[in-house]
């Protein structure tokens, strides 16, 4: 794929605009980029002419963005530039989009706290047609966790003590506060 991957450097210069698409949600903003440079005549920092962006990203990272990002954040936004030229009210004009693969807070400027999201897992959470779709999908979900063992404590042998981890992103402090049932799978409505 010959995609052209850019890594800028700068601040959300509009709030982020969220909007759910058959394909999945989609997260919008505008994107503005100030070079500075050392004015050696003058012995100070000066501003360059500002670019424009207009950043998107889908799925959970448009999510992540909405609940994380504000107007004037600065930001790094590593993507794909996408360049495509409109004819609006007779007049030709270029827009320069970022598909975003990633995006944080620059913390060039300041700091910033990380909270991980928790994914659902889509096979405990399926309503199986009948209750041997059921069974297979308990013994699917456990069966990488060594609780097959059928000793009721959701642990494998060798495993006394130790969290049974059925999502991987999650810490054991965030794994242990969540309810589990007897098979080592986390409880909840279905």
């Amino acid at each position: 794929m010959n995609d052209t991957v850019v890594t800028l450097v700068g601040n959300a210069a509009t709030g982020v605009d969220y909007r759910e698409t058959p394909t999945g949600g989609v997260a919008r903003f505008r994107f503005a980029v100030t070079p500075r440079r050392w004015d050696r005549r003058n012995s100070a920092w000066t501003d360059g002419s500002t670019s424009f962006y207009t950043v998107c990203a889908w799925r959970s990272l448009g999510a992540n963005l909405t609940a994380s990002v504000n107007v004037g954040d600065p930001l790094v936004v590593h993507g794909r530039l996408r360049v495509r030229d409109e004819t609006l009210d007779g007049q030709r004009r270029t827009f320069v989009d970022i598909d975003a693969v990633s995006i944080g807070h620059d913390l060039t400027w300041g700091t910033s706290a990380f909270k991980r999201v928790a994914r659902a897992n889509t096979a405990l959470t399926e309503r199986p047609v009948d209750m041997s779709a059921a069974a297979s999908a308990a013994n699917a979900a456990t069966a990488g966790n060594g609780s097959g063992s059928g000793s009721g404590s959701g642990a494998g042998p060798g495993a006394v003590g130790r969290p049974v981890h059925t999502q991987p992103w999650l810490s054991e402090q965030d794994e242990s506060a969540a309810p589990v049932g007897a098979a080592g799978v986390p409880t909840g409505p279905l």
